[in-house]
This record gives C-alpha cells, sequence and structure tokens, in this order.
C-alpha cells in the first residue's frame, strides 16, 4: 500500500477567536480545536481503515459504498465533502479514504490557498489517482475557488501567461484525481463549489458508547491502563467529540502517574478532571460562569450579549462563539428576540430554583437573535 505523501502539509491558522486581547479558545481543555501537542498524538490514534473508524455509522457505510463502487470500476471516486464541528474525525477519514484507495494523500487547508496561482501549483503536482484533502475548504480564495470548479469537473486548470492585452491562457491537463474537503461551516461554501462534490458526509457528535470504545482503544496505544468506570467518566464529559475524549484521558493519565498508582481508575478520572474544570456535564469555568451570571445576576434573562459578557468578563465574541454553542445545544440556554434565557436545565445544574413567572416560562422562545445590545 502506498505510504501518505506529506509534500504539502499546512498547517490550519490560528483559531480567529485568539489573538487581540480575546479569550484563547485553544487553551480550553474541552475546545475542540487542535493544538500542535494534539496533532502529534491524534496522528498516532487515528484508525487506518474504514472498519476500524468508531461512531459515524451512517456517514462510514456510505463512503464506504462509494469507494469499494470506485475499487471495482478501477477508477478513482466521486470527490468528497466532509462537514461537521471540529474534532469529529474529518480529517481522519480523509486519511482513511487515501488508505482505502491505497493512494497518497496530499495535504494542505483553505487559508493557505489565497491565489489561484497557490492551487494551480499543487494540483498541477498531483498524480494520477492522488488523493488532495483541503482542509476548511470554505476559507479559500474566490479565484482559487473558480480554479477549483474546472479542476474537479474537467481535470484541466487555465494557466495564465503574460499581462494585460498580451496575455493567454494555456490548458493544462491534469490526471484523475479525488478531491476530499473538510469543512465546519458548509454554509460558507459557494453552491457551484458543492455541487463538484458527489458525496457528502455529515458528521455527527458521538454518543457516549462509542467514546468509551474510542478511549479504549487510545489507551491500548498509549500504554495506559485503564478501567472500564474511568474511561466511562471521561467519555460523559468529553461533549460528544473524540479529540477532547483523547485529550482527557491523557490528561487523566498525567494526573494517575503523578498522584496516584499509574492506573487510570474511576477516581483518578473524577480527581484530574475537578483540577482541569470540567464537571460531569462537560462544562468548564467559562460555561458555568456564563450560566451563574445568567441565573444568580439577571434572574434567569432575558439578557442581552453584551451585558452578559461583561458580566463574566468577557467579549462578546468570546461567549457568542466559544461558550454559547455547547450551551445552547445541550439545552442550557436559548437564543430569544431578547435575549439570552437559562433554560430548567441551566438552573437544575447550578442547584438553584428558578424564579416563578413570565421568565422561567420562556425557555423555549426562540426567534431571530437581536439579543446582542446590553
Amino acid at each position: 500500500m502506498s505510504g501518505f505523501s506529506s509534500e504539502m502539509r499546512v498547517a490550519d491558522d490560528e483559531d480567529p477567536r485568539a489573538g487581540d486581547g480575546s479569550y484563547d479558545a485553544t487553551a480550553r481543555i474541552v475546545d475542540a480545536g487542535g493544538t500542535d501537542d494534539d496533532t502529534t498524538v491524534e496522528a498516532a490514534l487515528r484508525p487506518r481503515r474504514l472498519d476500524e473508524f468508531p461512531g459515524q455509522p451512517k456517514v462510514r457505510d456510505q463512503l464506504g459504498l462509494v469507494l469499494e463502487a470506485a475499487r471495482r470500476r478501477g477508477a478513482p471516486p466521486d470527490h468528497v465533502l466532509l462537514s461537521g464541528p471540529p474534532g469529529l474525525g474529518k480529517t481522519t477519514l480523509a486519511m482513511i479514504v487515501a488508505a482505502e484507495l491505497e493512494q497518497p494523500i496530499r495535504v494542505t487547508s483553505g487559508p493557505a490557498i489565497q491565489h489561484a496561482g497557490d492551487l494551480a501549483s499543487v494540483l498541477s503536482s498531483l498524480a494520477e489517482g492522488e488523493v488532495l484533502f483541503l482542509d476548511e475548504i470554505h476559507r479559500m480564495s474566490r479565484p482559487a475557488e473558480e480554479m477549483l470548479y474546472l479542476a474537479m469537473e474537467d481535470f484541466r486548470v487555465d494557466v495564465v501567461v503574460g499581462k494585460g492585452p498580451g496575455a493567454t491562457a494555456i490548458p493544462l491537463e491534469l490526471p484523475p484525481f479525488t478531491v476530499v474537503g473538510a469543512t465546519t461551516r458548509a454554509g460558507l461554501l459557494p453552491a457551484p463549489l458543492r455541487d463538484r462534490f458527489g458525496f457528502t458526509g455529515h458528521l455527527d457528535f458521538y454518543e457516549v458508547a462509542d467514546l468509551e470504545r474510542i478511549l479504549a482503544r487510545s489507551a491500548r496505544l498509549l500504554g495506559v491502563t485503564a478501567d472500564d468506570d474511568a474511561l466511562a467518566e471521561i467519555a460523559l464529559r468529553s461533549r460528544g467529540t473524540p479529540r477532547i475524549a483523547n485529550r482527557l484521558l491523557r490528561r487523566v493519565r498525567d494526573w494517575a502517574q503523578v498522584h496516584g498508582t499509574g492506573q487510570v481508575d474511576v477516581n483518578a478520572a473524577q480527581a484530574a478532571l475537578a483540577l482541569f474544570d470540567v464537571d460531569e456535564a462537560g462544562l468548564d469555568r467559562l460555561d458555568r460562569a456564563v450560566l451563574d451570571a445568567l441565573c444568580r445576576r439577571f434572574g434567569g434573562g432575558p439578557v442581552g450579549l453584551s451585558t452578559l459578557a461583561v458580566a463574566v468578563g468577557e467579549e462578546t465574541d468570546t461567549v457568542e462563539t466559544v461558550a454559547e454553542p455547547y450551551l445552547v445545544r445541550q439545552g442550557y440556554i436559548v437564543r430569544s428576540p431578547r435575549g439570552r434565557i437559562a433554560t430548567p436545565a441551566a438552573w437544575q445544574h447550578l442547584g438553584l430554583t428558578p424564579p416563578a413567572g413570565e421568565q422561567g416560562g420562556l425557555p423555549f422562545v426562540d426567534g431571530p437573535d437581536t439579543g446582542r445590545l446590553g
């Protein structure tokens, strides 16, 4: 089987939420964004074949069918688009596509392709059947997207030579290849680009049982002795995300080696996760600060986003993009036309009793978010 090519391996840009004095989301142990340490360790933990990939049964079966049919035809498969939140396995599936096809893979990212010439140099060097993985494909520049349309459909690019009236376009034929695109924001992809993908798979958050299997496999690969109860405890606090689960496992391993016997048991898991401020529901310090301010200071809301951000000492973008997505998905808060409102689940999680009256009866109101004004 051919090995993975590393000729062009470009790291993603920094998280746009970091810098300029704003909250560094990559510092959160429960943030699904990758770090340098994660990238190194996860490369060793990734499944290599489709039958080893845990969870995502529908996407796995659909993708398996596409690849098997392509193998039987002896031709490259249709281009593949993988969408979903960070940390769910899009890069792993791209690597698996190449492994199943027994072809090398070229890895780059949307932020690295800012000019059509950048893409042309990558495309012109592809071998027949090679897999081109474009991470965060929605962040490519528009000229590069337009070149990619033509390359994906007709396997050719037009190279412009010269400038001004004397410029000429020279068509360059490309060997058949397969593009695997990954995006966390599929809605930002222009329709012409989405239409070029023959298969689109959306990755959902994992069930706890699937995360337990992932953790058991990771523990074996890391040489960690872990009890089933400990793995279940970690899985419950991992927000349905394998990347977070593996990160928490490593921190629990560290605690067990320093303060325990070296074996990961349920007591070590609970103590380590308490040390890193990850509670039973997977909420960290920022999440709980938002809920605490919303419930204790503002009676459950509704409260504007800017007011809520001031109350927790963070920027509005930090609250909106770092804390709110998980809190909304888990049903702790809702966004209403009048602002953010705590649900009964939020009050219960904090051990508080929701107030009687209109505020306590509004948790399921939804609509256009006009709650920015404080």
